[in-house]
């Protein structure tokens, strides 16, 4: 690796510097992502293109400067894989038309062994390939908690409820599909890691709407099957997007970074995980939107409160998609000039 920063940061050895990249880098905000978008019939036909899936995933390692690559995809091609489908309605976001209710459905659908998510890894492999060792390549896929409430609501929601009532109202069939999604997803990322993904980030993105005891029977215990199961392989991160309330329960994973919501203050999570674990994070997204000052200021803020050591920088979510790639050049630009004292 010409640029080992990342998984140097994540496995706890020094580093020169803080590694950064940022989620959701690969399209949204660049033109040249938008150019090859307008091509297509749409957000779903760029993920299953293998060849074209691997040039929006590397175009921020050449434009942004970033010490990693993750590739593009979608976590709900999960629920897909499992029969499932899903469609991406643009300016609204994934819709299913079909979403599960009872136990009756359960026989539509089947724990995925992952073959039917190919593209992905013939991405992988040829991101892979064309990084040349330049920076790593970081797979992901959704937690269980979180392809669930898509599988039930059927689409974006606030509060999700009609998945947190069913937690409630129908705890069995609950379970039987969290460990669908569950077994499939392990499935699913060990192909990812033998397609050459060589760290792996699982997203709970809607772990903050639940309660403590809630998601640790409900979202924690699942993700605990999923890094378990992966031990021993690549380096795993887990974001769970708002659970600040569970911090000493992620800390029980067998993980090795933690990722942090830019709500969530680092020597706060520090006082409760200890320091065998690597943090990522945790720059508002919306600071991107200030002035050039502002930027430098609050990204040198952050890395000061996070130390040298054990931390790689990233926003404390997605890049939202009106950013101006200038802010997000800065960003990186800061992360890297700065000097610990």
């Amino acid at each position: 690796m010409k640029n080992d920063l990342v998984l140097r940061a994540a496995k706890g050895e020094s580093v020169e510097r803080t590694p950064v990249w940022l989620m959701r880098q690969a399209g949204r905000i660049l033109p040249e992502y938008r150019a090859v978008r307008s091509k297509l019939s749409g957000f779903k036909e760029l993920v299953e293109t293998p060849s074209l899936a691997a040039e929006v995933t590397i175009q921020p390692v050449d434009i942004l400067g970033v010490d990693a690559a993750i590739i593009f995809s979608d976590i709900l091609v999960i629920p897909d894989a499992m029969g499932l489908e899903y469609q991406m309605i643009p300016k609204k976001g994934p819709y299913f038309p079909e979403t599960l209710k009872s136990e009756t459905d359960l026989n539509r659908i089947h724990i995925s062994d992952g073959s039917e998510l190919k593209y992905v890894y013939d991405a992988l492999s040829l991101t892979r390939k064309e990084l040349n060792g330049r920076v790593p390549l970081i797979g992901f896929a959704g937690a269980p908690w979180t392809i669930f409430c898509y599988m039930i609501e059927g689409q974006g929601s606030k509060t999700f409820s009609n998945a947190r009532k069913m937690l409630q109202s129908h705890e069995s069939f609950s379970r039987k599909v969290l460990d669908m999604i569950t077994e499939s997803t392990i499935n699913y990322l060990k192909l990812q890691i033998e397609a050459g993904a060589q760290m792996i980030q699982l997203f709970d993105s809607w772990a903050g709407i639940l309660g403590v005891q809630t998601y640790r029977s409900f979202g924690i215990s699942y993700i605990e099957r999923i890094v378990n199961a992966l031990q021993g392989t690549v380096p795993i991160t887990v974001f769970s997007k708002g659970a600040h309330f569970s911090l000493e329960d992620l800390s029980k994973l067998k993980c090795q970074t933690i990722g942090l919501d830019w709500n969530t203050p680092p020597k706060f999570a520090r006082e409760i995980v200890g320091n065998n674990f690597t943090l990522q994070g945790n720059l508002d997204p919306a600071v991107l939107y200030g002035n050039g000052k502002d930027i430098v200021n609050r990204t040198e803020q952050m890395l000061k409160s996070f130390g040298k050591n054990r931390h790689i920088a990233n926003l404390g979510h997605g890049v939202y998609p009106d950013t101006d790639p200038e802010a997000v050049k800065l960003f990186i630009k800061t992360v890297k000039e700065f000097k610990h004292e």
